[in-house]
């Protein structure tokens, strides 16, 4: 579905990446795994459309978006990609409902329409009672939770993952865990994934290892291959 090709990017003398190439298929979680500094996060901003390459192309079901204009692309990312970060970025003003709507008003959609699947998709991740709760009400797994709901909101082919677990305690890492999972088994959804964190990363069926801006390793896990395999 995704095909990342011979990316480079650097920022001034700097060297980021150095002729990376992946790709990822439908219905995939593939976890980016190595040392700070590897290019881990450039390379996912690369694939979001969050940043652009020096050279090098990305191409979602043969659409090259580093060739869109701004305009374009924004639409492209709005409408294709869901994003998730470290720190949840929940606008504080908003409740969880609004929040999780919010992508889908900003591709036009109706506003009935996308009020109702964000109802769906919180109570989906188990947040029912806490759709009318601002963001400072939450805890910090209810607000990871709302955000990968607005990450799915708009039904994205793929979903971009930055250290989706790195601000949790180990019972909400767990519990993230088994959310990803659960989406890529039973919705079929797909997943990139950055992370420092061992245990997210054994969930994935791919686990790519990078250093020093290129990918130096890529294994298959069977284990998640036999676990999810029945729904691809």
């Amino acid at each position: 579905m995704i095909e990342i090709q011979n990316i480079y990017k650097s920022y001034g003398n700097l060297q980021v990446l150095g002729g990376v190439s992946l790709s990822v298929g439908r219905g995939e979680i593939v976890a980016i795994v190595g040392p700070s500094g590897a290019g881990k996060t450039t390379l996912l901003q690369i694939a979001g459309s969050l940043d652009r390459p020096d050279s090098g192309t990305v191409s979602y079901d043969g659409t090259d978006i580093t060739l869109l204009k701004e305009r374009k692309l924004a639409e492209f990312r709005n409408r294709n990609i869901g994003f998730i970060f470290q720190f949840h970025e929940l606008l504080p003003e908003f409740t969880a409902l609004e929040n999780v709507a919010m992508p889908g008003l900003i591709a036009g959609r109706k506003r009935r329409e996308v009020l109702e699947e964000a109802r769906e998709l919180l109570t989906l991740l188990g947040l029912a009672e806490r759709l009318d709760h601002r963001p400072s009400e939450l805890s910090g797994g209810e607000k990871q939770r709302t955000a990968i709901a607005r990450a799915l909101i708009n039904n994205p082919r793929i979903i971009l993952a930055d250290e989706p677990t790195g601000s949790l305690d180990s019972r909400n890492r767990e519990e993230i865990h088994a959310i990803i999972s659960r989406l890529c088994a039973t919705r079929g959804h797909t997943f990139l994934i950055v992370t420092h964190d061992p245990t997210l990363a054994s969930i994935a069926h791919r686990v790519v290892s990078m250093e020093d801006g290129r990918i130096t390793s890529i294994s298959r896990q069977t284990d998640s291959e036999e676990k999810f395999g029945e729904s691809k």
